[in-house]
């Protein structure tokens, strides 16, 4: 066992030189260079796509960089004949980690898009993509970022490898990635966005610190689903804060789902503000109390889970009133033989006849992950001409499962947190702003979660009214919805003409 664990961090010679030669030859690639044009608000927009693989260096001495470390793409949409001085470019990429960009590349921000249904139902083949009449083209030029060893991004040794599935390692990569960029393209004197989805935000708050430590003076970070605090989302013992956090988002879909009974069943709105209310008037006190709550507080506490979740009362009384979202996935809808979807959760899948507890697929996730890899790998291959035939990562659980959470010098085990990150970033730049996006039907990152984390970055008010949250009727994808595609958008505009 000793020798499986060491041999990722000490491969064979032969094993390094291939993948030393592997960058290289990334790298050694030409961009991929090919044309489009979009309508947008009733006007043609034109558009040069330029993808190519940037190389992140190790550090070097007295200016000279090290050795290439990584082979990273940028997939870009660049407005023609617009004047780079004044066009804004933004930089997006998603989560996981382990996530590749196709999610809000092919979802939300690129011209083109894959259709969905608007239920989060998974739609019948063939797959394609078609013009997106929501683009953010229309604001900015758009630079697409495949994190090391996700899409066709890789790394040149296993110590690099190391390095770089990390919270800070990733961090520091994508700043060079930037920073090349920027330089390459003649394009440090563009006003300079990030956009980041999931594990995406926990990258970008650490981003918007960091690139301004590097000189780039950021217009704005963008925060699809936010996950800047790890300890608000993760179910781990003595960690209470997800249960309260969590519970909004759980009345809100056992309302959608015809789970509950009375005022609570009137609407959406309506459990939300009954979820949210108890949280901040009964639960958190409960959880803080723990065996210390008397029997008949705890039952009433009991009664109200009971009644806000749908779940039976008897369950919630066995779980210790800490209802988690896995107990939640499987014993909502388990009398239909049912799955509740984590990052949708208006999609639900069928349970196994026999009706077990594992988690197998996420219902939510499979209704968009085939059509979108097919889609993509078309697209990427027919008409952005990247005819890579080594497989394209969309989601690498390998990546996911190795990453290291720690942050800083030695071991921590903590939850990993960039949110002061982003406060700190706030606080240098007088200018910069945030724009925040949750989908109430998002049980992965939930709205209520994303709520708390924002406030309570650290910083004062006059800093904070920077910072806009907006609320959409989807899931954690929920530009998969037409009207919230829209929603963003519009809610995007008016936020860039403050």
């Amino acid at each position: 066992m000793a020798d499986e664990k060491t041999a990722p961090d000490t491969p064979e010679p032969d094993t390094a030189k291939r993948l030393k030669a592997h960058v290289e030859k990334l790298l050694a690639r030409p961009a991929a260079l090919s044309s489009g044009a979009v309508t947008l608000a009733g006007q043609r927009l034109e558009y040069e796509v330029n993808a190519a693989f940037v190389p992140v260096a190790a550090p070097g001495f007295d200016g000279v960089p090290g050795e290439p470390e990584a082979a990273i793409l940028a997939t870009a949409y660049l407005l023609k004949g617009a004047d780079c001085a004044r066009r804004p470019v933004c930089f997006a990429f998603n989560g996981g980690p382990g996530s590749a960009s196709i999610w809000l590349h092919l979802g939300a921000l690129g011209p083109k898009r894959v259709p969905m249904p608007d239920d989060g139902s998974m739609p019948l083949p063939p797959y394609t993509v078609e013009d997106n009449p929501h683009s953010w083209f229309e604001h900015f030029d758009m630079v697409f970022i495949d994190p090391p060893h996700t899409g066709w991004s890789t790394t040149a040794s296993a110590a690099a490898r190391k390095k770089m599935l990390s919270v800070d390692g990733d961090i520091d990569a994508l700043a060079e990635v930037m920073r090349l960029w920027l330089t390459r393209h003649k394009r440090w004197g563009s006003p300079v966005y990030l956009a980041g989805e999931s594990y995406g935000t926990t990258r970008g708050a650490g981003l918007a610190d960091k690139l301004q430590a590097l000189g780039v003076a950021l217009s704005g970070v963008i925060l699809v689903s936010c996950a800047m605090d790890l300890q608000s989302i993760v179910f781990a013992p003595a960690n209470d804060l997800p249960y309260a956090l969590f519970l909004p988002g759980f009345a809100n879909v056992a309302q959608y789902h015809g789970l509950l009974a009375g005022p609570l069943a009137a609407s959406p709105a309506a459990a939300r503000a009954a979820a949210e209310a108890f949280v901040q008037e009964d639960y958190v006190a409960a959880l803080h109390a723990g065996s210390r709550l008397g029997e008949r507080q705890r039952r009433r506490v009991a009664r109200r889970l009971s009644e806000l979740t749908g779940l039976a009362r008897e369950l919630v009384e066995e779980k210790n009133l800490r209802i988690s979202d896995q107990t939640f996935f499987f014993e909502a809808l388990r009398s239909r033989g049912r799955i509740v979807g984590r990052l949708e959760a208006r999609a639900t899948g069928p349970m196994a006849a026999s009706r077990t507890r594992d988690w197998e697929f996420d219902p939510g996730v499979e209704a968009i992950a085939m059509p979108y890899t097919m889609a993509a790998m078309a697209y990427f291959n027919e008409q952005l001409g990247l005819d890579m035939e080594q497989r394209y990562e969309v989601l690498s659980r390998e990546v996911n499962r190795g990453w290291n959470w720690n942050r800083g010098e030695g071991s921590h085990d903590g939850f990993a947190c960039t949110s002061p990150d982003l406060a700190r970033a706030l606080r240098r730049n007088p200018h910069l702003k945030v724009f925040a996006a949750s989908g109430r039907y998002d049980l992965g990152t939930p709205y209520s979660a994303s709520d708390w984390s924002l406030a309570q970055l650290d910083a004062p008010a006059d800093v904070l009214a920077r910072v806009r949250h907006h609320h959409y009727d989807a899931g954690h994808m929920m530009y998969t919805r037409g009207a919230d595609l829209a929603q963003l958008k519009s809610d995007l505009a008016a936020w860039l003409a403050q």
